[in-house]
């Protein structure tokens, strides 16, 4: 007898062989049971996954003449006839080879001639959304009431297709993708059947390229059996396939992730090279990157993965330093790559620019590109490679920022101070900053075991402490506006004191405005308490808010010189 393949050799003769779909199968199994057969089936989903198996099957259960758990018993004349390919009671028709409205019409006229050998004639059309509209039409009133010996079931991948005339008369069952562990068992059940030995991760990379369906895992099953002479391991699966080494895939990862462009382009063409598909590479890259994820942020990953321990050990490493807004960006650009090479006439052009956009985060201004070359300037911040030595040179010198508008500024270097416009645009000063020669800057080195961390600016702490005596008269009120700004508890105090003017009466300070509602407001006593605390901590015990008149202004200045320039004369004056 001539060889089958493994997914005809094991194609299931019983309801309970069928792998998963078990929402089909308790369905069609209790009709059977009640003796409630319809009249027309429709079968849809992806391919492989027991669509045609469930209608030969039910096809011969329904027919039996003494079922057994609702499955033929495959003993009885009915079933033997049945399973003879010569027997007209069970009809397959390819419908993308016999799609026309002549083929159709044949099958009406057929339909009316009664069973030979069972109890129903059943009529099993393959690929149903093939047809031509004038072929459904020619089906569609014989599909409606068809004689009470026709049973029909269509089968078809994509339901879409099929005119809503034709759904509404079928009882629809949609078929499912079948998870990898069903796939697994279905697999090592077929190779222990015929004798061959295995390794678990071999049959883990065999389910996962057959993608939810039984017969392509079979398929691949059946090459790669005849491919490994002795037991067949995960490289034997790997060179079936046509992927890259694992190692090599890694490694153009891993050189994507540390940015390293030109390593990555040349890795890629050594592996082009070897006569490794483009697409493939890009399929086996998506899926490392998956993997990478998978260890990033699950604890059963090894359980997951199903990997050789050496491949697994390779990605936990290489999780543990990637960054997760990186392998979520290079996997949403290489994921876009892989739909863009449908419709590219050069799918290497199609990878290389992919892989040189993931290695450039710098050109890319999407969110997470940004947020990935972030994360890199802090790693590099925490592993110290932005640390200026630290040297002996004498501390910089306390630079003047600001003075109040009536003064000239007294600048003690040569550089000029940049100025610091607070959001109130009537502010009319520059605020001056002290930086102390006994303040260490946040990129000198530090000491073994101390970490620098910025106070936040609502902690208390963030209020820079001061010399307990006046140093400097000059600075005094730069230093408290400065107190007043890096603390939470005194905006309203900050905004007030940012247009008064000031003087020292002998060790008194002295605030003065022509602002009535700046006077009362400081004068308040939470306030007052306030500011005389942040005072305190600058070296002033002693100050007082004052109020002066508003002096003539140029307005009534010039009025009033007009008319005395022009006595006499009635000067009318209009708003």
């Amino acid at each position: 007898m001539a060889y089958l393949a493994f997914y005809r050799t094991f194609r299931p003769t019983k309801f309970d062989e069928v792998v998963r779909q078990e929402h089909v199968v308790r369905i069609l199994k209790n009709q059977i049971a009640e003796d409630k057969i319809g009249h027309a089936y429709l079968f849809c989903g992806p391919r492989g996954t027991g669509k045609t198996t469930l209608a030969k099957i039910f096809a011969r259960a329904i027919n039996c003449q003494s079922p057994v758990d609702s499955s033929p018993c495959g003993k009885c004349p009915t079933c033997r006839a049945l399973m003879e390919g010569g027997n007209l009671d069970i009809s397959e028709i390819d419908a993308a080879s016999n799609n026309g409205v002549d083929e159709m019409r044949d099958l009406r006229e057929k339909v009316q001639y009664p069973p030979v050998a069972g109890k129903y004639k059943v009529y099993v059309i393959d690929e149903v959304h093939m047809l031509t509209p004038s072929a459904f039409n020619a089906v569609l009133k014989t599909l409606e009431e068809p004689p009470r010996h026709a049973v029909f079931i269509l089968a078809t991948t994509e339901p879409h297709k099929i005119p809503a005339t034709i759904l509404s008369r079928c009882m629809r069952f949609d078929f499912k993708l079948i998870p990898q562990k069903d796939l697994e068992d279905l697999i090592k059940n077929v190779l222990t059947k015929t004798g061959k030995e295995y390794e678990d991760a071999a049959v883990s990379a065999i389910a996962r390229a057959g993608a939810g369906s039984a017969r392509d895992c079979l398929s691949i099953a059946d090459m790669c059996a005849s491919y490994s002479r002795g037991k067949l391991t995960y490289d034997d699966v790997s060179a079936v396939l046509g992927g890259a080494d694992f190692k090599q895939v890694a490694q153009i990862v891993k050189y994507v992730l540390d940015e390293d462009m030109s390593s990555a382009m040349t890795a890629v063409e050594s592996v082009l090279s070897m006569g490794k598909s483009v697409g493939v590479l890009l399929k086996d890259m998506l899926s490392l990157l998956n993997n990478l994820t998978i260890a990033k942020v699950c604890r059963n990953a090894r359980e997951i993965i199903n990997l050789p321990d050496e491949s697994f050990e390779i990605i936990l490493n290489m999780a543990a330093d990637a960054d997760g807004h990186k392998l979520l960006r290079i996997s949403e650009i290489l994921g876009a790559a892989e739909s863009d090479m449908r419709f590219s006439t050069s799918g290497r052009i199609t990878l290389e620019t992919a892989i040189a956009k993931c290695a450039m985060p710098s050109s890319d201004y999407d969110i997470d590109g940004l947020i990935g070359r972030i994360a890199s300037l802090e790693k590099k911040l925490e592993s110290g490679q932005f640390i200026q030595p630290q040297t002996e040179q004498p501390a910089r010198a306390q630079i003047e920022r600001a003075k109040e508008v009536n003064q000239p500024a007294r600048a003690q270097t040569t550089e000029t101070p940049p100025e610091i416009r607070q959001g109130n645009q009537t502010a009319k000063r520059r605020i001056e900053e002290d930086f102390s020669s006994s303040e260490p800057s946040p990129f000198s080195p530090k000491p073994a075991g101390e970490t620098f961390r910025q106070p936040a600016l609502w902690e208390d702490g963030a209020v820079n402490a001061a010399p307990a005596a006046v140093a400097d008269k000059g600075t005094v009120f730069a230093r408290f506006l400065k107190a007043l700004r890096t603390t939470h508890k005194n905006a309203v105090i900050f905004t007030l004191c940012m247009d008064l003017t000031h003087t020292f009466e002998g060790e008194k300070l002295i605030f003065i405005t022509d602002n009535a509602a700046v006077y009362k407001g400081l004068n308040r006593a939470e306030n007052r308490q306030f500011a005389a605390d942040v005072l305190a901590e600058l070296g002033v015990n002693d100050f007082e808010v004052r109020l002066e008149e508003k002096g003539e202004s140029e307005y009534d200045k010039a009025f009033r010189e007009l008319k005395e320039n022009f006595k006499g004369i009635d000067i009318d004056v209009k708003d």
